[in-house]
């Protein structure tokens, strides 16, 4: 119940903002067609970017236990080209919304959701997001 109160207020006071901004990049990745495989990272971040709450950021090799091309050096690659062109930028927005949440202190749990997003904003290529009921279950 905690989560889905959490959820719906972070969503009304700014969740929506950071969740758009996320898909809008995604967008532009598809339209360029060279960015297609960024797309897929904005689209599920961007997912989680609008209801964070009982969801965590992971890397995939280690929730599967297995390399991806996501995972390895082209993962790598692709992660230094989506800093250079949107992850520095997400990841301004995301702090900058973190710095408004922390002035109040009922704000604090959505700043530190915010500061989360920020850190996947800066290499999110190789990143998935569960549960994180399920994530402890896999641990």
């Amino acid at each position: 119940m905690l989560r889905l109160l959490g959820n719906i207020i972070w969503f009304v006071f700014g969740g929506v903002v950071m969740g758009l901004a996320w898909w809008m990049f995604g967008v532009l990745a598809l339209i360029t067609i060279v960015g297609i495989p960024w797309a897929r990272s904005c689209f599920v971040i961007g997912t989680f970017s609008f209801f964070p709450f009982g969801k965590e950021p992971v890397n995939r090799r280690d929730l599967t236990g297995e390399d991806d091309i996501g995972t390895g050096a082209l993962g790598l690659i692709g992660n230094i080209i989506w800093f250079i062109f949107a992850g520095v930028w997400l990841a301004i927005g995301h702090l900058l919304s973190a710095v408004a949440c922390f002035i109040t202190i009922i704000g604090i749990p959505f700043g530190l959701q915010h500061l989360k997003l920020a850190m996947i904003a800066l290499a999110p290529v190789g990143q998935t997001v569960v549960d994180i009921d399920r994530q402890r279950w896999v641990e």
